[in-house]
């Protein structure tokens, strides 16, 4: 369905999970915005495919433990046969479970935790986290996430293959490192495998923020880990940022850059929602304006919503050199999107010439002059 017929009319989810309770908090949760409706629930998968033969959702929530078939076969059979977006609800992602990580491999377009009976507080964060879920999922290509998710780079680049020899790149050399920040929310967990994939490990320090559940940053770093060239792990307070290293937010925590001396660290603190997330883009690239000026770059990737632009207008107002990816490439054009309308991006560009603009920005060219 186009997003313009859709637009017309609310989300219509499916909520599936073995737990009654369960069942009956996400629709009670969901149903507390106007935009979506949920259309039915289902306790297993077999219930599921019952319903779906005569009514067909926008989005579905999945549990991923269930009796008769656990969540991870539906998922493979619904992507083989009826490829719809599935936000995975389960205490795995809580856990930092493998299984989880291989239900986004299987196609899958989000990972949320499963609400829990709580304080009201913890259920009004975990409502907030639901319901933007479903929307940027209603709002994502499952064709597009598909074809990036086949995406292999060939080779792993080279600084060579970017950059001319110190000898002859001329100019005044830069004293202190750049430091990469990039933000990500819906579609960035394969935006990051392609881009990560792609850079040699003498890049320049990374810290990421991915919109995530708390644990599950830590499964996803170590899968990246046994990818990249380079080193990724999930943030821990005090953390050095190193050249040929990536650092990735933990969930439910914001991750700020600080500076002592010429050397970049990294400070997990506990806080408040940002721009409806924890962590927040905004909090990172706010700090990164402070502390990194010119020397940062800032790279905003696929995702609903508004969390980063803010924050990427206060880099690019710092002198730092921002990129915003490009519609085309993205999963959801709505970060980055934002961030054009602040007038805070140096340049769009496609997810694949990403990697290689990093390093190019990386030995120390200044921002273009943009009048």
């Amino acid at each position: 369905m186009s997003s313009t017929s859709r637009a017309s009319r609310r989300i219509r989810v499916l909520v599936i999970d073995d737990s009654a309770s369960v069942r009956e908090t996400m629709a009670s949760l969901l149903s507390e915005d106007p935009e979506i409706e949920v259309i039915g629930t289902a306790g297993d998968p077999y219930a599921a495919a019952r319903r779906m033969q005569t009514d067909i959702p926008d989005v579905i929530t999945l549990d991923l433990e269930m009796p008769r078939m656990d969540g991870l076969t539906f998922l493979g059979r619904l992507m083989e046969q009826h490829p719809l977006p599935v936000i995975i609800c389960s205490s795995l992602a809580e856990e930092g479970s493998d299984v989880a990580m291989q239900a986004i491999e299987a196609g899958a377009v989000d990972v949320i935790a499963k609400p829990k009976v709580g304080t009201r507080q913890f259920l009004m964060e975990s409502g907030i986290a639901i319901r933007d879920a479903v929307k940027a999922a209603a709002q994502t290509d499952v064709q597009r996430l598909r074809r990036l998710r086949q995406m292999v780079p060939t080779e792993k680049l080279t600084a060579d293959a970017v950059l001319p020899p110190a000898s002859v790149a001329g100019g005044v050399k830069v004293t202190t490192d750049k430091v990469v920040c990039i933000g990500a929310s819906t579609g960035g967990t394969d935006a990051l495998r392609v881009l990560l994939t792609a850079l040699p490990a003498d890049c320049p320090g990374i810290v990421i923020v991915q919109h995530m559940p708390e644990h599950f940053t830590r499964a996803f770093a170590n899968r990246l880990d046994g990818l990249c060239a380079i080193r990724v792990k999930e943030a821990e307070n005090g953390d050095p940022v190193l050249r040929g290293q990536a650092l990735i937010a933990p969930g439910n925590h914001h991750t700020l850059l600080r500076r002592n001396g010429a050397r970049y660290s990294v400070e997990v603190r506990d806080g408040p929602l940002v721009s409806r997330h924890r962590p927040s883009v905004d909090v990172l690239f706010r700090s990164a304006s402070r502390c990194a000026g010119s020397n940062a770059l800032g790279v905003l990737l696929t995702g609903m919503g508004d969390d980063g632009a803010h924050g990427m207008l206060e880099m690019y107002q710092a002198g730092a050199h921002t990129i915003a990816e490009d519609e085309k490439s993205c999963i959801v054009y709505g970060m980055p999107k934002e961030a054009v309308k602040l007038g805070a991006v140096t340049e769009s560009l496609s997810l694949s010439a990403i990697p290689a603009a990093i390093m190019r920005l990386s030995a120390g060219s200044s921002r273009p002059h943009h009048g």
